[in-house]
């Protein structure tokens, strides 16, 4: 098909397109059964800083990548349905089963170690997971965000520790927090996060699956341990800044407990923007119910040259999930729709980020914002804003 110069995804139930979908865990797995209904054309972009479960035992043991959320991907993308030669069906289950027992594999999803062998006989793990893919019948592609693992490091406050130890005096400090676990379940405010290496490689393939798009969704997920992480690694970043697909952020149904406790949806937005103010996006995606002030979220997006959609997603009753069905409604309206239509010109651009520390700020409110400005001029160097 004829790729379409503004990036957007032609119109008419059931036109094939390429989609590209970054995040981890649940989150990306929501979006993986939502866009799988819209197009067998879909890559996952899976973080690998993942340190706990069965997971953090392979990677601690074998110095190999934490498998658990590419694992998941692969899980979301796979046939139900399949008729084929292959009971693929069977491997699904037998991908996400956890041993029981008390010994050593106590606990391991068979799946993690499957992955394992395969990258230990076929030595590169795009081609296990290619070959996972083969092995399950998938409708798409599952890839790493880097072809190493990575730490995830914050700087947390409200820890209840002051300057001076044991005093019960002075300021409340950051205080570095590092892997994926400790981070997600602080009982902190994450002010900042970082990946160690600090520019880790990309993953080629990776790379190439956002140039050549014509969506890309960031989120839903934990958004410090799950979204962000993409924007920390150089060449993933520039590849989403440069791409021509329809780049659409979903929002989460609620504050993860630990790493966003109380954030509304405007300050989920304000974390991307201190982490990564030259990120354009094209649509918003938010649930109403989930969204107090609906206008503030409208600014917050605006900041990043995106129009908000607003539409239900998440599951009806019960914990705060999406719904596959919804969402895959949703990311077809949000691709195809007539939002922001033109991309905005990039000296327009380049204006609105020299004055995201305080024009975009005041346009949001003193009240939405919760990462506070630096002021330092520096700050706003490229390498800086991309990898702080």
């Amino acid at each position: 098909m004829t790729r379409p110069t503004n990036g957007h995804v032609p119109d008419g139930p059931g036109t094939p397109f390429k989609a590209t979908a970054l995040g981890g865990g649940h989150g990306l797995h929501a979006t993986l059964r939502a866009l799988r209904r819209l197009t067998d054309d879909v890559t996952a972009v899976v973080t690998v800083g993942d340190d706990g479960g069965s997971s953090g035992r392979i990677r601690r043991e074998l110095d190999i990548l934490p498998w658990g959320d590419l694992r998941m991907a692969l899980d979301a993308l796979a046939e139900r349905d399949h008729t084929g030669p292959t009971d693929t069906a069977t491997w699904r289950r037998v991908f996400e089963h956890r041993l029981g027992g008390s010994g050593a594999l106590a606990g391991h999803a068979v799946g993690n170690l499957v992955l394992a062998g395969l990258l230990d006989v076929l030595g590169e793990p795009v081609a296990a997971l290619d070959e996972a893919c083969r092995l399950l019948g998938l409708r798409g592609r599952v890839l790493p965000m880097s072809p190493v693992p990575v730490d995830i490091e914050a700087d947390v406050t409200g820890l209840g520790l002051s300057e001076t130890a044991g005093s019960g005096q002075g300021a409340d400090v950051a205080h570095r927090i590092r892997g994926q676990v400790a981070v997600a379940t602080t009982p902190g405010q994450v002010r900042q996060v970082r990946l160690v290496p600090r520019r880790p490689k990309a993953c080629a393939e990776a790379v190439d699956a956002i140039r050549t798009a014509q969506i890309v969704t960031l989120g839903p997920g934990s958004w410090f341990t799950s979204v962000m992480p993409h924007l920390l690694v150089p060449e993933i970043f520039t590849a989403l800044c440069e791409t021509e697909a329809r780049r659409v952020l979903v929002l989460n149904l609620a504050p993860q407990p630990g790493e966003t406790a109380g954030f509304s949806p405007e300050q989920h937005l304000d974390a991307l923007a201190e982490h990564a103010p030259r990120l354009r996006l094209d649509v918003v995606v938010a649930d109403p119910e989930a969204v107090p002030e609906p206008d503030r979220l409208r600014r917050g997006a605006e900041a990043f040259g995106a129009e908000t959609l607003f539409t239900a997603v998440g599951e009806a009753g019960g914990a705060p999930c999406h719904d596959p069905v919804a969402l895959a409604g949703a990311l077809r309206e949000a691709a195809g729709s007539a939002a922001s239509p033109d991309r905005v010109p990039p000296d327009e651009w380049d204006a609105r980020v020299d004055t995201w520390g305080s024009g975009a700020r005041r346009r949001l409110g003193a009240a939405d914002v919760f990462f506070t400005p630096t002021g330092d001029p520096r700050r706003y160097d490229e390498e800086d804003l991309r990898w702080p």
